[in-house]
């Protein structure tokens, strides 16, 4: 958050611990002034990049030096927890809403530009207040816009997951999961991922991919190698992922 410091977060990690919660989500505020422009005024007020990741770090070492598991992203769980016990099974799940244990739930979204997910498709609530309730008086569902799946977005989508929720990539049993051949489908990603490897965030082998201790601070970056719409995106379409 703006002024956000790792002295001032690190007295905040205390007072949360004391409280012995089963679970933290902690991640980014996001900073989006070109859908919001009211945040400009706070621009001059963020961390850096440098902070960030020191924010990070810091959350890491304190959460763990407790007893918390680092999950992955954003999300700490006590090792009892059913997040870890999931992640340990290969069984944990990922929606845009965080990690989770009800794989192929539909999620129902309500208020303004809420998004819910079904199997195939994704919609999202009016984003206007008085078309939102003019809407709703005018007995019509809220919608805004939709977005309909097709198989690629589906063996992406479980690719993504499956790499944010396992830190890593076994390629037989990809290819069993997704009906193809999960190295010459995604060929292409795997090579690009050769500068992340000279980095020390992933290691590829014959048989499978995987993310380092320091890969997983920046795991949204290496999932974005396997998103086919990446290059199609304008520059600030979403907050940054550091």
């Amino acid at each position: 958050m703006p002024y956000q410091t790792p002295q001032s977060f690190e007295q905040t990690l205390d007072e949360i611990l004391s409280l012995a919660p089963d679970r933290f989500a902690i991640f980014s505020y996001a900073h989006v002034p070109w859908l919001k422009p009211t945040q400009k005024a706070m621009e001059k007020a963020l961390p850096s990049a440098e902070t960030k990741l020191e924010l990070l770090k810091l959350t890491i070492e304190k959460l763990t030096s407790e007893g918390y598991l680092y999950i992955g992203m954003d999300h700490f769980a006590k090792a009892d927890d059913e997040l870890a016990v999931a992640q340990r099974k290969k069984t944990l799940q990922r929606n845009f809403q965080g990690y989770s244990t009800r794989g192929g739930a539909d999620i129902y979204a309500f208020g303004m530009s809420a998004i819910s997910q079904a199997n195939d498709f994704y919609w999202q609530n009016l984003k206007d207040l008085p078309a939102y309730y003019g809407a709703l008086d005018a007995g019509k569902l809220p919608l805004h816009r939709g977005c309909l799946l097709s198989a690629e977005d589906k063996l992406r989508r479980t690719t993504i997951m499956r790499l944010m929720c396992d830190l890593s990539l076994d390629y037989a049993a990809m290819s069993s999961l997704l009906g193809a051949d999960f190295k010459e489908h995604f060929g292409r990603e795997l090579e690009s991922l050769d500068d992340m490897e000279a980095d020390g965030l992933v290691v590829k082998t014959p048989q499978g991919l995987m993310v380092t201790e320091l890969g997983r601070l920046l795991i949204r970056n290496i999932a974005m190698r396997f998103d086919a719409y990446t290059m199609n995106r304008k520059e600030n379409r979403f907050s940054r992922t550091i």
